[in-house]
């Protein structure tokens, strides 16, 4: 490889549905030196289905309902293209592309995991599939020449459950993609608004959230905006909680912003993280955020009594929400800026793509 010519990659995305990966992967492709880097964006799913707008770099999208579908045609992009690297995410993507990188020796395949997935397993799936896709997603991370981790739990855990050498590892946080307005001074509103943003899906423990506000002893109301495959079981008991009147739902906005500026506490339920992006936001404009302590990237965002606090059970939770104190918002901000700034994760990225293909 020249130095006078672009490394060309591909990154690999299921769909551009609204989703943290989603977001971050899009963004990373748009944003690359291209002085350095020749990118393209590969997408298995439909058009029709972005929610993100992409520019300045060539898109693929492979019109497929399903990743599986769309294997063809991905090995005939990738063989047309050529790329020095791959980089693909989210679990399933990546056992495809595992497979399919042993059809492509010279280029380098990078993995990019979004959960801490011995927890999700065990939270979630009691009983570990034996289906063929699942055996061969157990092996998929020997296959690729790097995995990328959100955090440091999430690389223990795959050292730990995969047999994997650590110099295959390497931890690289979520960056802040936008450019915020942060609040100019604490707003303290009666009754206490409360927000919380993310998908609405077991492992975000919106449900945990809801029966925790129906404890409280002070007066709120509690924006939940998200959607997902648990929103009709989340509805439901939003009722079966009488909270009809004190909740806000909004499936879908492009001013998430707008929201965070005006709300008192985001709250964060999740029983395990990849990187929390909406909390991570929250603390750039200067709200601060209550979140449990679990396993994942929350833990490397929210600094106790700086930006929020991280508790460790429920009655903790509800003790932080209903005790006053005042917050800074220019320092909550400051907590997390230049830590996970656009600048500093996007040098990650780049410095990796130069290693990996020494």
């Amino acid at each position: 490889m020249t130095l006078n010519k672009p490394i060309k990659i591909v990154f690999v995305l299921p769909t551009l549905f609204a989703g943290g990966s989603e977001r971050i992967i899009s963004y990373l492709a748009q944003n690359i030196d291209k002085n350095k880097f020749d990118a393209t964006l590969i997408v298995v799913g439909y058009a029709k289905d972005s929610a993100y707008e992409i520019n300045n770099i060539n898109i693929i999208f492979l019109e497929k309902k399903r990743v599986l579908n769309g294997i063809p045609q991905l090995f005939k992009q990738i063989k047309k293209l050529k790329p020095d690297i791959v980089l693909s995410v989210i679990s399933h993507l990546n056992t495809v592309m595992a497979y399919i990188s042993i059809l492509f020796p010279k280029t380098k395949f990078i993995a990019r995991e979004s959960t801490v997935l011995s927890v999700d397993e065990s939270i979630f799936n009691e009983h570990k599939s034996n289906t063929l896709l699942s055996v061969l997603g157990r092996k998929r991370f020997s296959f690729f020449d790097k995995i990328i981790c959100q955090s440091k739990d999430m690389l223990t855990d795959i050292e730990n459950n995969y047999n994997l050498n650590n110099d295959k590892l390497i931890v690289i946080n979520n960056p802040i993609t936008n450019t915020f307005t942060i609040k100019e001074k604490q707003i303290n509103n009666n009754p206490i608004r409360l927000i919380t943003v993310g998908r609405l899906s077991k492992e975000k423990g919106i449900p945990r959230i809801l029966k925790l506000l129906s404890k409280l002893k002070i007066p709120f109301h509690f924006t939940l905006i998200g959607d997902g495959p648990d929103r009709e079981e989340i509805i439901i008991l939003i009722q079966k909680l009488n909270l009809q009147d004190k909740i806000t739902h909004i499936p879908f906005t492009k001013e998430v912003e707008k929201y965070l500026i005006i709300n008192d506490y985001f709250l964060q339920g999740s029983y395990v993280e990849g990187f929390p992006n909406a909390l991570l936001e929250s603390c750039v404009i200067g709200t601060p955020v209550i979140a449990f302590n679990v396993p994942g990237g929350t833990k490397e965002i929210v600094i106790n009594n700086v930006n929020g606090f991280l508790v460790n059970d429920e009655d903790e939770f509800i003790e932080k929400l209903q005790t006053h104190r005042e917050w800074n918002p220019k320092t909550i901000s400051d907590s997390v800026l230049e830590k996970f700034s656009k600048r500093k994760i996007i040098g990650d990225y780049e410095q990796l793509f130069l290693e990996v293909i020494k």
